[in-house]
């Protein structure tokens, strides 16, 4: 199946963890607000966005045309996606607990975005730079530990040493705590790198997801769009731990 993509085309916000699994499953795939020519770019995504013809509209990007199917919210793509192309387990409970891993990192995902924006998604940041601060300070010191001591447990408590957050085998849940590490690096580098040692875990789970052959290419192209101050991870210098 061919699919087709509608994210905005300048971050990579939540329609990267789309990507990633799409990219990881050798699936191919149309980023269409990234294209040119006449039903492309961002035109083509709010003209579907607000057409009358869709009988289940998305409320908003990322959502995922598959055949005649429109799937919108990022952890039900993914779950759409891990099921059909291996990257979720076999059974229920399987399934379950990665879609459950999925929406505790989607709770984690708002926390992080708050810390540059924790008065107004539609305020520039610089009119909210006190709040910022305060609000990124609690973010490091107790909530993005809280999270990450989280997943580190997960992985901590995986039978027979398995490696990945739903056992033996890579899930779309690994790839999105993947993209969560490297934008937590990117965002908090000073920070990041003070807490590597407690979190040993999924830094290696970092590494390898990035050492794997599909992803790893990706990483090396154009498809993937660099961390700026326009998405979910940004780096502001006066927000990161000294």
């Amino acid at each position: 199946m061919n699919y087709e993509l509608y994210y905005w085309p300048t971050i990579q916000g939540r329609g990267e963890f789309v990507r990633l699994v799409l990219e990881e499953a050798g699936a191919r795939y149309r980023d269409v607000a990234r294209e040119s020519g006449k039903g492309a770019g961002v035109a083509a995504l709010m003209r579907f966005l607000h057409s009358r013809n869709i009988e289940r509209p998305p409320f908003a990007p990322p959502f995922l045309k598959a055949g005649r199917l429109v799937i919108g919210q990022t952890a039900n793509i993914l779950q759409f996606l891990g099921s059909r192309h291996g990257l979720a387990p076999q059974d229920e409970g399987g399934r379950l607990w990665t879609h459950e891993l999925q929406l505790t990192m989607a709770d984690f995902l708002g926390e992080i975005h708050d810390t540059h924006h924790p008065v107004a998604a539609g305020l520039y940041y610089e009119d909210q730079k006190k709040e910022a601060r305060r609000r990124a300070a609690d973010f490091l010191k107790n909530r993005g530990p809280k999270f990450l001591g989280y997943f580190e447990q997960v992985l901590a408590r995986n039978a027979r040493g398995e490696r990945y957050l739903a056992g033996a085998k890579l899930t779309y849940a690994d790839l999105s705590m993947f993209q969560i590490m490297a934008g937590l690096n990117y965002a908090f580098p000073r920070a990041m790198a003070k807490a590597a040692r407690k979190y040993r875990r999924l830094v290696a789970l970092h590494g390898r997801v990035r050492e794997r052959p599909r992803i790893a290419a990706y990483l090396a192209s154009p498809r993937r769009i660099a961390f700026n101050e326009d998405g979910i991870f940004r780096h502001y210098p006066e927000l990161d731990a000294r």
